[in-house]
């Protein structure tokens, strides 16, 4: 199938690169008669790819014969050489109707693999990237079309990557298998758990000065791993009590025995046990060597990948800036699920930084972001989360009460948001769930037993 995926890359770098906004625009209304037209050229050209009464056929392996590939491919040249965009963009459309049921076992075939490549090889010399689109029950079918004016509004059944929007980020993919959320195709819904952990900061902030800037660095050295582990492994149970889905902790938490400790603890478990704790576990990130790293792990205690910080945060201290001492891995895990359609974690900063967070949905066209962070306020993770709105994308943003500052306890009102997708009937107060501060985080009392839930479902 690689010869038909190259083709689609082919043709949509070759719109993008020769067309404007302006000519998208008007393809969005492309007439009943130019329609025709290009049918009416396919017909003539290309036998097998539609019926007699215009209806998409569905391609298979058996189905690309050379001389049926030898056909599309003349075509294909053809229109392009008289620069005839219209058939261009409406033989990419069609090439993508037809490879519906072919995209659905191929991501089937991906949910077996620990990551997943992109469908066509050319990506390095088109610039475009190929992959299964999954389907969203809280995202509208023409999503994007009254936003952007792009070439990707006009594919439904794959997922269409630009490199010029990526520029020098790495994507990885991992498409989950349809039983990694059992209670999804029951309920249709995600449950997701979200806990601020605690009130202490165990760790310790360093400054240094490196190649004329000032950088701060954590240390994580000479404190109680052990009860911090433990705590965090009681959030994971509990959670897995009320059904919860995936369970996600803040930035700076973890620890260098963290991930061992949770990964023994889930393998202690029958594998019954382990089915009643969350599917996905985005356990407190860990600052070491010059990284800040979030582990996902699963309900089987494997780790799924490891999300990087990319973009550091700045402080000021004394009028000084300092700079958080983290070097960018430029990887971008991206999650793919049938029903929820594609989940990426962001840390902190990362989600505050408008164009990379912009890169990500405009390439990837996320569902759903998940955004642990240490922060001292929350109104610009508000504003970022609206943004998010008009793609369908849901936010889940978690803070920690341990980033508390004197004079800033204003900021703290709320440790956490949800922002959703809602229907036109639905109350607007239902787009953002709120998780409020308990008060004894405002006094340094805490009580380590704060843990919200919040369900996303369809619209």
């Amino acid at each position: 199938m690689h010869k038909i995926y190259n083709l689609v890359a082919e043709l949509c770098s070759y719109v993008i690169s020769s067309c404007t906004e302006d000519f998208f625009v008007k393809y969005s209304c492309i007439s009943r008669s130019e329609k025709e037209r290009i049918y009416s050229l396919v017909n003539s050209r290309v036998g097998g790819l539609l019926s007699a009464d215009n209806e998409v056929l569905q391609l298979s392996q058996k189905s690309l014969t050379e001389d049926f590939l030898a056909s599309l491919l003349a075509f294909a040249d053809d229109i392009k050489k008289e620069g005839d965009y219209f058939a261009v963009v409406g033989l990419a459309q069609l090439l993508d109707d037809a490879l519906e049921t072919v995209l659905r076992v191929q991501t089937a075939e991906f949910q077996k693999d620990d990551f997943s490549v992109v469908l066509n090889t050319n990506r390095e010399a088109t610039g475009i990237g190929l992959l299964p689109r999954c389907s969203c029950i809280w995202e509208r079918k023409r999503r994007l079309s009254h936003y952007y004016n792009r070439m990707d509004n006009f594919l439904f059944n794959l997922l269409l990557m630009e490199n010029s929007i990526l520029g020098e980020l790495i994507d990885k993919h991992f498409f989950l298998s349809q039983s990694f959320f059992p209670h999804f195709a029951e309920k249709h819904f995600l449950k997701i758990a979200a806990t601020p952990l605690r009130r202490e900061a165990h760790f310790t902030v360093s400054m240094y000065d490196e190649s004329k800037v000032q950088y701060f660095k954590i240390d994580y050295q000479g404190f109680d791993y052990e009860k911090d582990n433990d705590l965090i492994w009681n959030k994971i149970l509990e959670a897995g009590k009320k059904d919860s889905d995936i369970i996600v902790f803040p930035e700076m938490l973890g620890n260098p025995a963290m991930e061992e400790y949770i990964i023994q603890k889930i393998h202690a478990l029958s594998s019954s046990a382990q089915k009643t704790i969350p599917s996905l576990i985005i356990l407190p990130s860990f600052w070491k060597n010059n990284r800040n790293m979030v582990t996902i792990l699963d309900n089987h205690g494997s780790v799924v990948c490891r999300q990087g910080k990319q973009n550091p945060f700045r402080v000021e201290q004394n009028g000084n800036g300092y700079l958080e001492g983290i070097n960018s891995s430029l990887v971008v895990n991206i999650f793919h699920y049938e029903g929820i359609g594609r989940m990426a974690i962001l840390i902190c900063k990362d989600f505050l930084t408008t164009k990379y967070m912009e890169q990500l949905m405009r390439c990837f066209k996320l569902t759903l972001i998940i955004v642990p962070s240490y922060s001292t306020g929350s109104y610009d993770f508000r504003q970022s989360s609206d943004l998010c709105a008009h793609d369908d994308c849901n936010v889940v943003w978690i803070n920690t009460c341990a980033a508390m500052e004197k004079g800033k306890e204003a900021n703290f009102e709320n440790i956490g948001y949800v922002r959703k997708r809602i229907s036109r009937s639905d109350d607007e107060a239902q787009r953002l769930s709120k998780m409020p501060t308990c008060a004894g985080a405002f006094t340094g009392k805490c009580a380590h037993d704060c843990l919200f839930y919040e369900v996303i479902k369809g619209v």
